[in-house]
Formats: C-alpha cells, structure tokens, sequence
C-alpha cells in the first residue's frame, strides 16, 4: 500500500472526526475496539489513546513490542507539537516539496511524522489528546485510527 494520502483527504478527515466530549468511557470504547479489531485480525499492534497528555487506555497485542511503544510516543508527540494527525503532518511537508525531517529540524528520537496517530478533536475547542495505532504500514496504523473513530462517533 502506498504511503501518500492527499492532504486535502487527511485534513476532511479531522474535520469529520470531532467529538463534543472526549471521556476516559470514550478512551476505554475506542481503545477497546482497535484492541478487539486488532486481536480478530491477528494484528501485532500496540494502541495508546491519551488526553491532555494523560494515558487513558494503552494495549500491546501479540507480537507488538517495546519498539511500538517508542512510535507511539513520538507520534503523539507530532499530534502534540502540530495538532493534526501525524500522516497529516508528514504529508503537508511532502505537498510542500520537502520532507518533515528537513522541514523542521526536530530530533527523531522525539517526533515520528509517521501515520498512527490522529488528534482527539473536540468541536469547538481543538485537539486534546491522540489515538495511536503502531505495529503496520503506516497508511494502515492511520486508516484503523480513522474507522475505529467513525465507527465510535456514528454511535
């Protein structure tokens, strides 16, 4: 699967995907869907879903190991730094002609501008936390994010 998604699809995206309310309740759901997805496919992921930098939910299937762990924190520190999802982020450098590394400078054992991590939104508010899938192709991490979150908001 390729790894370019069209900014104009991730940013449609953010703008669907927003809550009026993020709880620990909605954590544990979401968390507990990806694990649920996750555990049917046979998928070795790890699932981390946080707010306000507080670890809400955080789950490491079979074959996920420590090296998911340290995706998921600096993806989410993309998520933190930028406020959009961290294929967002690394397809708005690629879209500008350059690359996320060079774009920005930041150390890489801090930040991965690498699909899996999407922002919590909050309608009207902004970006709160982050929902984190690591262990598959990028692309991959980043869509099962995205349907575990659409499944969750069309209730």
């Amino acid at each position: 699967m390729t790894d370019a998604v069209p900014l104009a699809e991730l940013a449609a995206e953010e703008e669907e995907l927003q809550f009026t309310r993020f709880t620990a309740d909605d954590a544990w759901a979401i968390g507990s869907r990806l694990v649920a997805a996750g555990r049917e496919q046979g998928l070795p992921i790890a699932v981390d879903i946080t707010r306000n930098r507080h670890q809400l939910f955080h789950a490491a299937l079979p074959g996920a190991t420590p090296d998911n762990d340290s995706w998921i924190r600096r993806k989410t520190a993309v998520v933190d730094r930028f406020g959009h999802s961290s294929l967002y982020v690394r397809q708005s450098s690629i879209e500008r002609g350059t690359t996320f590394e060079a774009e920005f400078g930041l150390d890489p054992a801090e930040y991965a501008a690498h699909g899996g991590a999407f922002p919590v939104l909050v309608r009207d508010v902004g970006p709160i936390g982050a929902v984190v899938v690591s262990g598959l192709p990028q692309v991959d991490d980043h869509r099962m994010v995205v349907a575990a979150l659409r499944a969750h908001l069309a209730g």
